[in-house]
């Protein structure tokens, strides 16, 4: 069964970026098992404004409109002081907002509970790149983007959510460590269901 999956690139290299590999690596694997792609590279399109308290504009809305169509959203980034890069966290921000992505059920005062909007039951997916290792990440940092993506954000937009994270990106990374990350990018796609 084809998909239709929405890629958000939040990384300012778009060419020769680890993540611009994670892309491409994606794509390519996507397109060979007949899946449609729409790429939203966030430096190359126009800047959307920050959060100012007004409705979302014709660019967010047409974001919204193309995510509708979409049966997984997969967004890619590194990891920049314990956060996805500002530009995809202003994405998010601005999209992935009520009461389009989610609204909120008030049952007395201020309790209540969050209730999923437009992309309920479809897959997410996050890309993060580290360029520490698994094991300082996960027990010093306590992965803070990974608990306010996933289990934050895409948890209130009631999306079925992967995490996909890639430790030790550095410049000197060996070339049997990229082509062990680009085989799980691989892994992830033909995983997709």
């Amino acid at each position: 069964m084809s998909k239709k999956i929405f890629i958000v690139y939040g990384h300012h290299d778009i060419k020769k970026s680890f993540n611009a590999s994670v892309r491409d690596t994606f794509i390519e694997e996507a397109k060979k098992l007949g899946y449609q792609i729409d790429l939203v590279n966030l430096h190359e399109e126009k800047p959307i404004p920050f959060f100012d308290g007004s409705g979302p504009n014709h660019q967010i809305l047409d974001y919204r409109k193309r995510l509708e169509s979409s049966d997984v959203l997969f967004m890619i980034s590194p990891c920049y002081n314990l956060r996805a890069t500002a530009i995809l966290e202003n994405w998010i921000d601005l999209t992935l907002a009520p009461k389009w992505f989610f609204s909120f059920k008030r049952l007395v005062g201020n309790w209540g509970y969050p209730v999923a909007g437009a992309m309920k039951g479809r897959k997410a997916i996050m890309s993060m790149s580290y360029g520490g290792n698994w094991f300082s990440i996960q027990t010093w940092f306590q992965n803070i983007p990974f608990r306010r993506i996933k289990a934050g954000v895409l948890k209130l937009g009631g999306m079925e959510t992967t995490y996909i994270r890639f430790y030790e990106v550095l410049p000197g990374m060996t070339q049997k460590k990229f082509n062990s990350h680009m085989e799980k990018v691989r892994k992830l796609v033909r995983n997709l269901k």
